[in-house]
């Protein structure tokens, strides 16, 4: 398919105050001014076609476009997971307290393990509706942040990962997934230890008491405690996550791809296999991050837990988390998506006033 030719035009225009220029002499033609410019077709239409502000306020969707997308992207992917966050705050508050609970209660007590109900009834009853959305506050702070650099992260990365054909292999896609959800891990770790520390102890009442207390009496180096597990947990689950989203939504009939249903469907599936593999080590991540916490690795916290609570520790608060993978990650995600069309279809409209004002202009200039 040959490329379009760059088509050249030569535009006359009278510039004010250079009627009686001298820097050059014009063949014949006495004194004159002239100067020549080339120009990004595109540059060239938002400069001379662009919308009035009537225009946009008629058509309001065109003012997402005047944002540039890599911004737009980014503050979709931050809006998207602040809004998953928050629907879904009371069940990760209880997979939290299942989570840590052997730690918290000690030996003997950690052979009863909470159950999802008993732990559900217990927030309400020591702490009422409020306690449900305990910490949100401060995993919106940090989620949004992290969901806006995961899911901008990842377009990026896919971009990098093609190959010459400009096609994204299966690896490519996996290690695009893997590497941006190390990516917004790591710029938003200190914020999702607070969060979780004000979550299940209920000493702390805000993020500021957690971050001094901590600072003065753990140091600094509390808050990328349990780094490495998070890291290794985050890359296979976010890889396998967003690798299945884009193959099974790809693998659909194109009159269904870009429905909000296929996405909700397509984001349980994907985020269901991706928490069933890494779930362990997201509960070792918890227990190394809570304080007086005897695990100095990764190798300590695995047999440890095991010892403790038995294999199924490992699986604790397992199912308040997968009750929570379906609206989560179907919210993230459909918002996301559909943010992005948002961004497209503002894009086209955009583009329509323009072509409009350049006919308009084409037509009076014709009379």
């Amino acid at each position: 398919m040959s490329k379009p030719q760059t088509k050249a035009t030569l535009v006359w225009k009278k510039i004010p105050g250079h009627q009686k220029a001298h820097l050059f002499q014009c063949r014949g033609r006495g004194p004159g001014f002239a100067t020549v410019s080339l120009m990004d077709k595109r540059v060239e239409a938002m400069l001379e076609f662009e919308p009035t502000a009537t225009q946009l306020l008629k058509n309001p969707l065109a003012i997402v476009a005047l944002v540039p997308k890599d911004a737009a992207v980014f503050a979709a992917g931050a809006l998207s997971g602040a809004a998953a966050k928050t629907v879904t705050a009371p069940l990760d508050r209880i997979k939290l307290i299942m989570q840590t609970h052997g730690l918290r209660v000690g030996q003997e007590s950690a052979k009863k393990a909470i159950g999802f109900m008993q732990a559900f009834v217990s927030v309400g009853k020591q702490e009422g509706i409020k306690g449900y959305w305990k910490g949100n506050f401060a995993q919106v702070v940090r989620v949004l942040p992290y969901s806006a650099v995961q899911l901008f992260a990842y377009d990026t990365y896919k971009r990098l990962f093609r190959g010459t054909d400009s096609e994204l292999s299966l690896i490519g896609r996996l290690a695009a997934g893997a590497c941006a959800g190390m990516t917004s891990t790591f710029v938003t770790y200190p914020l999702d230890v607070l969060r979780l520390r004000l979550a299940v102890d209920p000493g702390y009442q805000t993020m500021t008491d957690v971050f001094v207390k901590m600072l003065k009496e753990e140091g600094l180096g509390s808050f990328y405690r349990g780094l490495g597990p998070s890291l290794i947990g985050i890359a296979p689950y976010v890889a396998v996550n967003f690798c299945v989203f884009d193959l099974v939504k790809k693998s659909l009939p194109e009159k269904f791809r870009n429905k909000s249903e296929a996405s909700i469907v397509t984001a349980f599936v994907a985020a269901s296999i991706a928490t069933l593999t890494c779930y362990p080590l997201d509960t070792v991540r918890r227990q190394m991050q809570m304080r007086g916490t005897p695990y100095k690795s990764v190798l300590d916290a695995f047999p440890g837990i095991v010892a403790r609570d038995g294999v199924a520790g490992l699986y604790r608060g397992f199912v308040p988390n997968a009750l929570k993978t379906l609206p989560n990650s179907s919210i993230k995600l459909t918002i996301f998506d559909g943010m992005k069309r948002l961004i497209s279809t503002s894009e086209i409209e955009f583009q329509r006033i323009m072509e409009e004002n350049r006919k308009q202009s084409s037509n009076a200039s014709t009379f």
